[in-house]
């Protein structure tokens, strides 16, 4: 080999060493190193989007980072949530979820088509909020008991209704859960979030409405909006006058509760970072003010108490959607 040739050659080899290194050390480098974008799968206003700001606010301070809240609201929550599953697991795409994340691919199934993720797809971080849902309607309305209100449904079947963020979403299957149990008929209106469903009910588009605190509790608080139960086992905090549908008779509980998740590839290192980042914004004052302000108090669980509590949730979710069966 000539010495021009072995120059060439080792400088060829020299430069791909030096590219490695680079690459290496770019893989390598600190996460987070640029803005982190958390994806809220739906429109501005409702449960998710009340509990997602203020936390991703404080991921921003404890991560020393950037993090940019993205609504991408439809098909009741599901284009955001599958547009996470489908991310790199790089920490840069974060989720904030409600209980519908383990609805919808069964709701898919049902429906006879390709599920637009699946569950396994993501990895749970942290639970923030955890509301039983609240049945609400306008407080100008005629019924101020839940007994005046079945008493309405079965008189008059099918001649009110509902309002939802969407097809088997938590506005709808628990509304679905209340009309078997009562045996009422009562009409659906899914909408593209929880603000528009609300705004159905406040402008006298719609009858009813069951959601989050989080999303009603000013309105009742400002004598727009009457509560007449809920679907959880104690007192709200937030309404703490409202009686349960258990305590009315009707045994059926659902709870609206919002969580962060990665991409299910995400490394270890990254989700022990951001768990320690969540726990920190679960317990930051500011964020647990403003969370408990709109009506939802912090219910923090860690990642293994949170993935327990989606596998026992989920079960009951899915049984819920099957019971409901097919819906257009």
């Amino acid at each position: 080999m000539t010495k021009p040739i072995r120059t060439i050659t080792f400088a060829i080899a020299a430069l791909l060493v030096a590219a490695s290194a680079a690459a290496q050390a770019q893989t390598q480098a600190p996460w987070p190193s640029r803005p982190i974008t958390m994806v809220v799968p739906f429109p501005p206003g409702g449960v998710a989007d009340t509990v997602g700001r203020p936390v991703a606010i404080a991921l921003s301070r404890e991560l020393k980072q950037s993090v940019v809240v993205e609504n991408k609201g439809g098909a009741g929550g599901g284009i955001g949530m599958a547009q996470v599953a489908r991310a790199p697991g790089d920490g840069y795409t974060i989720l904030m979820a409600l209980s519908s994340i383990s609805i919808l691919p069964e709701a898919d199934k049902i429906l006879g088509r390709e599920p637009m993720y699946q569950l396994a797809q993501l990895k749970p971080i942290a639970r923030f909020t955890a509301d039983p849902t609240v049945l609400v309607v306008r407080a100008d309305s005629p019924w101020k008991t839940l007994p005046e209100f079945i008493a309405a449904m079965r008189a008059k079947p099918g001649a009110y209704s509902y309002s939802s963020s969407g097809n088997y979403g938590t506005m709808h299957v628990p509304m679905e859960m209340l009309k078997s149990a009562a045996n009422i008929r009562i009409l659906h209106v899914p909408y593209t979030g929880a603000a528009p469903a609300v705004l159905a009910l406040l402008s006298g588009q719609v009858d009813a409405v069951s959601t989050g605190p989080a999303s009603v509790v000013q309105q009742i608080k400002g004598g727009k909006l009457r509560a007449l139960a809920h679907w959880g086992t104690a007192p709200l905090a937030a309404l703490p006058d409202v009686p349960s549908l258990k305590d009315a008779g009707y045994p059926v509980e659902f709870a609206q509760w919002s969580g962060l998740f990665v991409p299910a590839s995400t490394p270890d290192a990254i989700v022990a970072t951001l768990r320690e980042a969540a726990r920190a914004a679960a317990n930051d004052p500011a964020v647990r003010a403003t969370i408990s302000g709109a009506g939802s108090p912090v219910l923090y669980l860690d990642t293994p108490e949170f993935q327990s509590y989606i596998n026992t949730d989920a079960a009951k979710l899915k049984d819920a959607v099957r019971k409901i069966g097919k819906v257009q």
